[in-house]
């Protein structure tokens, strides 16, 4: 079996972490969603077919020819025109069976297993939101009709952009959609005209859309860590529940951490720091002395100095937090955070959200955040105005 993942995508929605870096490649648990999708995949496919586009060579520089034993592929996507002509470019290179997912979001072995065995197969999801997804309508075991983002969902089944599938079904003719562009599921709905579909229902998925989307998929990925202590923990340091801690960190004395959490390697934490529940601190940072951090993930290389707050927020990599940073993630009424996706303020439906900054950002003494803000990488190119534009 092969698997073809759609990795070309730009990622607009997943500013300002993108801005440097292909989504695919943003890191969780010291492993990039490529990776964590690859693991799943083992054993499972002999070979992988990576579609890729935008910053294509630094994907290919991360993952290689062979992952775990998996022969890696690359096809470029030169021309952005849609998920059909993106997944149609692999056909050359397909059997007669092969899996087909996103890049950009997390899946379980267990349900991409589930979906060889009902081939030819979709995996679907429930969601509380369905009508910002592909929805689907499935009797006895098979679809009926996909119906793409419905002001009124029939049902609460979303697709998952997961598929198992014979190569034929490359041969229906389909057109551009309204937005241009060629969509895979019109293959979809020719196949079922045709054919019936097994509709398999997964027990895990979190499609990575929005930065925040991250946080939902974070419990899940810690609870498949294996719980470990590698670094050096000093006396007087307090540990509880499920702390990962990778080789080369050492934890100060006085810092207090509550699992579950993951440390990755070289980091410094403490003296006398807090870190709560689901945060993830990444290889080499250095939390100083007072910090609190809540509920947030750290890239690498970060540096988040004396008492400063981080709290429901992602921070990029190789970012300096001085001293008295403070991200505050709840509003004053209650309601949900809003912030701007693509021009637009969008609803993120959390009551907490701090602030999610782009890699290389550098905050003075005593920064405020408002909640929901982003911050832009900063880049050389980048005018020092559009990385500071959303600091109090």
């Amino acid at each position: 079996m092969q698997a073809v993942i759609l990795a070309a995508g730009s990622g607009t929605r997943f500013w300002p972490i993108s801005e440097t870096r292909p989504k695919p490649l943003f890191t969780l648990l010291g492993k990039t969603i490529l990776e964590h999708n690859l693991e799943e995949l083992k054993g499972l496919v002999s070979s992988v077919i990576i579609i890729v586009g935008y910053k294509r060579e630094e994907i290919k520089a991360k993952i290689g020819d062979k992952y775990q034993g998996i022969e890696v592929i690359y096809i470029e996507q030169k021309e952005v025109n849609g998920t059909a002509m993106a997944a149609k470019s692999a056909y050359n290179l397909l059997e007669d069976k092969f899996i087909i997912l996103n890049g950009d979001d997390f899946y379980s072995g267990k349900d991409i297993k589930k979906a060889i065995d009902k081939f030819p197969s979709i995996l679907l999801k429930e969601h509380e939101n369905p009508s910002v997804f592909g929805v689907i309508t499935a009797e006895e075991g098979f679809v009926k009709e996909l119906l793409e983002k419905p002001d009124r969902p029939s049902s609460n089944l979303v697709n998952t952009g997961l598929y198992c599938l014979p190569k034929k079904i490359f041969g229906f003719e389909i057109q551009k959609s309204a937005r241009g562009e060629y969509e895979f599921t019109d293959y979809i709905k020719k196949f079922i005209k045709q054919e019936r579909l097994s509709a398999v229902v997964a027990d895990f998925w979190i499609p990575a859309s929005y930065p925040w989307d991250i946080f939902k998929a974070l419990p899940e990925l810690i609870k498949r860590e294996k719980d470990e202590k590698k670094g050096k923990i000093e006396k007087g340091a307090v540990l509880k529940d499920k702390v990962i801690v990778k080789e080369g960190t050492i934890i100060k004395a006085g810092s207090y951490i509550e699992g579950p959490v993951y440390i990755g390697k070289n980091c410094i934490i403490g003296p006398n720091c807090f870190i709560r529940d689901h945060s993830v601190i990444e290889d080499n940072c250095r939390i100083g002395m007072a910090v609190e951090i809540k509920n947030s993930i750290i890239g690498k290389n970060t540096n988040a100095a004396h008492l400063a707050y981080i709290g429901d927020s992602i921070i990029g990599e190789n970012c300096n937090m001085s001293a008295g940073t403070i991200t505050t993630n709840l509003k004053h009424d209650g309601e949900n955070i809003k912030t701007m996706v693509k021009g637009e303020l969008i609803d993120t439906f959390r009551k907490k959200l701090g602030t999610i900054t782009g890699d290389n950002v550098k905050t003075g003494a005593g920064t405020i955040v408002y909640p929901g803000r982003k911050i832009g990488a900063n880049k050389n190119t980048l005018p020092q105005e559009k990385v500071e534009k959303d600091i109090i």
